[in-house]
C-alpha cells in the first residue's frame, strides 16, 4: 500500500473529510513518526506492531562490482516488529487460503 492509497482509504472510510485534510493527516502522521524515530524513541501501535531504531556499528564492507574493501560508517536504521495480533491475522488468513485450494 502506498501513501496515496492510504489517503484514498481514509477518504473512503470518512466521507466527511476533504482530500486536502486527508493528505494533511497522513503527512502529519508520517512526519510525527519520523521525528520520534529520529530522537531514538520507540513507537508502539497496540495490535499492529512497533517501530524502533537500531544502532549498526562501523564495519568493513566490499564493493560487489570491484571486490575492493570499503569502510562502512556506523549508522542508525529503522526497524519494525509485528505485534502478536497482526501475526495471528496474517497466519490465520494464509491457513484459510491454503485449505481452500487443496
Amino acid at each position: 500500500m502506498t501513501k496515496r492509497e492510504l489517503i484514498e482509504e481514509l477518504l473512503a472510510r470518512r466521507a466527511q473529510i476533504s482530500r486536502h485534510d486527508s493528505e494533511t493527516t497522513v503527512n502529519a502522521l508520517f512526519e510525527a513518526m519520523a521525528t520520534v524515530l529520529a530522537r531514538g524513541d520507540r513507537i508502539e501501535l497496540r495490535g499492529f506492531g512497533s517501530f524502533g531504531v537500531k544502532q549498526r556499528r562501523a564495519r568493513q564492507g566490499r564493493n560487489p562490482k570491484t571486490g575492493a574493501t570499503v569502510a562502512v560508517e556506523a549508522k542508525r536504521v529503522p526497524f519494525f516488529r509485528a505485534g502478536k495480533e497482526l501475526r495471528i491475522e496474517l497466519n490465520g488468513k494464509a491457513r484459510d487460503r491454503s485449505s481452500q485450494s487443496g
